[in-house]
């Protein structure tokens, strides 16, 4: 169901930074499908997260329903400070792009004892993949894709762990099916490390989230709701 969590992207010229995040808190936003989950994000303030300790790290503030990332130097990100699961879980969010040309969404997560990330709108803006597979990056594995994505707009993004497979979702497009039974799962080596066990990060762009939540899965192998 293309679209769904998203409202039409708002104008993005002529507008300071304020402006434009009032257009985008503004936008509609559809009910996560499925039950059991929990939100992750309040609403107003960082509870339950803290800023990570990127060097360059620009700001990151919540408001409004959402929590902004200003373009950082080149790394901004939060992590959650709470309990995280390593396995049979399913995170969901919205991410929108609203400045720069890279990627707007790092998630990196827990996969069993180790941890990896998913890259949306990466190496100049289009790459989607899991870093690492194997030692190879979300730009040289099989998880590769080429995706364009509009600023301003908002993508919900959902991902699933279990103990044998990665998944994820770009607006109902499945993105990423890794079987990772004998798979060496690790992260790419630099500061996004700092972003483990759970964490959100921006790469020389600012980004936005709202309606971030997380589950656990007892039924893994059913489809995407």
């Amino acid at each position: 169901m293309p679209g769904a969590g998203v409202g039409n992207a708002p104008p993005v010229l002529n507008l300071n930074e304020s402006q434009f995040l009032e257009h985008a808190a503004a936008q509609s936003v559809t009910v996560v499908p499925g039950e059991g989950w929990q939100a992750l994000f309040d609403g107003q303030s960082l509870a339950g997260w803290r800023v990570t300790a990127f060097g360059g790290k620009g700001r990151a503030t919540a408001r409004k329903g959402l929590i902004h990332l200003s373009a950082g130097d080149p790394f901004t990100g939060i992590n959650w400070t709470n309990v995280t699961p390593t396995v049979d879980y399913e995170i969901s969010l919205d991410a929108m792009r609203t400045s720069g040309s890279d990627f707007f969404y790092a998630l990196t997560f827990p996969v069993g004892d180790s941890h990896c990330s998913l890259i949306v709108g990466g190496w100049g803006g289009t790459i989607v993949g899991i870093s690492s597979l194997d030692g190879a990056d979300a730009s040289e594995n099989e998880t590769t894709q080429y995706i364009s994505f509009e600023t301003g707009k908002w993508y919900r993004i959902k991902l699933r762990v279990t103990a044998q497979k990665i998944e994820a979702w770009v607006e109902q497009k499945k993105v990423v099916n890794v079987n990772t039974s004998g798979r060496k799962i690790s992260m790419r080596f630099g500061e996004i490390e700092l972003s483990k066990p759970l964490g959100l990060a921006a790469w020389d762009t600012g980004a936005a989230f709202r309606e971030i939540k997380i589950r656990h899965i007892t039924t893994p192998d059913s489809p995407t709701e």
